[in-house]
């Protein structure tokens, strides 16, 4: 693997504000001394996520994570720990001198960079063919038709690819992309599979090019809108996936939303790229979009660390009713209040705002009924509801709706609200609402979690102990450094030993956290999940003398142990007589070593 010097590592870290990075992800809230938030790591409803400026660190008291800003990258982006030192890097500009070459690693960053380095240059092309180009003319109509104009196509880098694929594959090859890297990308993939020879063909022709972009505002990914009716093609075509891009992970704006759904305590989940825009355009900059109709668990996730309310506008269409059941199913478990505002038939966001003006469509977010007051008003409108048996088909299927609400209180508000609503028993739809909770639950999203991680290293009680006064105090640091000999014998069958040894061998200074955090970073992950909690533990009012018995306490049952294995061989039977002398002097010393500890520790 490629080695960061240490030296760098700690670099990066010092110049980096654990509180301001995390900061620029979803909000933090100052409580005392740490500041709080939603752990994005799973899911809760009271905050466990803590972020301790002084020791540059986050811990989640809920699912255990924990570690410093390298970490934090790493787990949130999913990212290797050279790739997030490299982020953390290039934030702080620092420039990173790695000490050893590892092809495939080197490989794998330069194919990150240049698909990203794809994507930007692509999108930017197309942007200035949809401004500039005599071909995009009907492109430009499309968009002055919807109400748009350059200022927001610069806004938002919207492009235009055209039918002809020559045009793109010639700029492409006059920018030094291969062929290899667009088939990478997903904006090209062979005639033939397989089969080089047989040529490229592209996957998007003649659509308007949204931009998809991660948290940090790199181009990741591309949507694009049909300009010309083809029932054989989608109204929108993403990008496949690809190494940067996860449609279950990603929402077209939240780079641009996030901050306002803070500010607003709402998201306005959308259907389209141009339904998003439009809500950004009319000062709703709170409005997000999934890419595709597979709205997932993550994606619920993503929107609980800035809202806990989403209002759904999707198409007053039976396709649009299904996807809302969807997002519900997803959202409600997570904890998240859901509303749905009702379009008029044949209507979007984005026609709406056009024909009606932006405070029309506030009214209409306003009078967003609760989700399930949304589907009994809806089914009103497709079955006779004045008949028992609809009103009891329709409870059956609310009842597996609501079986997904987490919280009790509000599950059984729900329940009374509903049986209410149906005219139908409270008790027999409670009943029925628990049978539903029991059936294993459907995967709606098709999403798996990934694999858990590896379990931390086990470190024995008191090597957990020294391991935390090595590690914040220097003075304790200095004083086992000198006690090797000692140590190494009470260390011998300890668990965790090893570690505490590697950290004398190492000495990362307690007093600046950057160093201690930059330690840590380097170690496999599951001897940093060890002794990340021992930074968590406040250090004793004497730490030194607490070091001395805790090493004397060990070393006396190391000798101990010792102690036991000689008596048993001095038992056996026809013992050499030079032997048995040796045995019996080396039990008496270690008679005399026993008397005397712990007290040879104590300072």
């Amino acid at each position: 693997m490629p080695r960061i010097p240490e030296e760098t590592v700690e670099q990066v870290l010092a110049a980096t504000d654990i509180v301001d990075l995390i900061g620029s992800y979803f909000p933090l809230k100052r409580a005392g001394s740490v500041f709080k938030a939603l752990c994005p790591f799973h899911n809760e409803k009271t905050p466990s996520f803590s972020v301790n400026p002084g020791r540059q660190s986050f811990k989640c008291f809920g699912c255990g994570e924990g570690g410093s800003a390298i970490g934090f990258v790493m787990k949130y982006e999913n990212l290797p720990f050279p790739d997030a030192i490299r982020k953390l890097a290039q934030r702080a500009n620092i420039s990173i001198q790695e000490e050893a070459y590892d092809p495939q690693a080197e490989r794998r960053r330069r194919s990150r960079s240049r698909l990203l380095e794809l994507h930007n240059e692509a999108a930017r092309f197309m942007h200035g063919l949809l401004l500039n180009d005599p071909g995009a003319q009907h492109a430009r109509d499309y968009l002055r038709k919807r109400g748009y104009d350059s200022s927001m196509a610069k806004h938002w880098l919207v492009g235009w690819m055209p039918e002809q694929p020559a045009v793109f594959l010639a700029w492409a090859r006059e920018a030094g992309f291969s062929g290899r890297e667009l088939i990478a990308s997903g904006l090209a993939n062979l005639r033939e599979e397989n089969s080089p020879r047989s040529g490229l063909y592209l996957r998007f022709r003649d659509r308007l090019m949204f931009p998809v972009h991660n948290d940090y505002g790199d181009i990741i990914a591309l949507s694009g809108r049909q300009l010309r009716e083809d029932p054989r093609s989608g109204k929108y075509i993403n990008s496949p996936e690809t190494p940067l891009f996860n449609k279950s992970r990603v929402f077209f704006a939240l780079d641009k939303a996030r901050r306002a759904m803070s500010r607003e305590h709402c998201a306005i989940l959308c259907e389209g790229q141009l339904d998003v825009i439009a809500c950004h355009q009319a000062g709703l900059e709170h409005a997000v979009a999934p890419l595709g109709t597979a709205f997932t668990s993550h994606h619920a996730r993503l929107l609980k660390r800035y809202t806990d309310e989403v209002i759904v506008c999707f198409d007053a269409d039976a396709a649009g009713h299904k996807a809302a059941e969807r997002a519900f199913r997803e959202l409600a478990p997570q904890g998240l209040t859901v509303r749905v505002a009702t379009l008029p038939p044949g209507e979007d966001p984005d026609s709406l705002i056009k024909a009606q003006g932006a405070d029309a469509f506030r009214d209409l977010l306003g009078k967003a009924d609760e989700f399930f007051d949304y589907v009994i008003s809806h089914q009103r409108d497709v079955r006779d509801l004045a008949q028992p048996s609809q009103r009891a088909d329709l409870g059956r299927e609310l009842a597996s709706l609501i079986a997904v609400l987490g919280d009790p209180v509000t599950k059984d508000a729900v329940i009374n609200h509903v049986a209410t609503r149906l005219s139908i028993g409270a008790h027999e739809f409670r009943e029925a609402v628990t049978d539903a909770g029991r059936r294993p639950r459907r995967d709606y999203s098709r999403n798996r979690d990934a694999a858990a991680p590896a379990p931390p290293t086990r470190l024995d009680r008191s090597v957990f102990l020294l391991c935390q006064f090595a590690l914040q105090s220097p003075e304790v640091q200095d004083w086992l450094c000198e006690q090797t000999e000692s140590l190494l014998d009470a260390l011998e069958s300890r668990d965790g030993g090893g570690l505490l040894a590697l950290i004398l061998a190492k000495r990362p200074d307690p007093s600046q956290a950057h160093a201690v955090n930059a330690f840590l970073s380097t170690l496999p992950a599951p001897d940093e999940a060890a002794l990340r909690p021992t930074l968590d533990q406040p250090l004793p009012e004497d730490p030194l003398n607490a070091a001395a018995e805790t090493l004397g306490f060990i070393s006396q049952q190391s000798l101990q142990r010792q102690m036991d294995a000689k008596l048993s061989a001095l038992s056996q039977a026809n013992l050499p007589p030079g032997e048995l002398q040796q045995l019996q002097q080396e039990i008496l010393d270690l008679q005399n070593l026993l008397k005397n500890s712990p007290a040879r520790f104590r300072s």
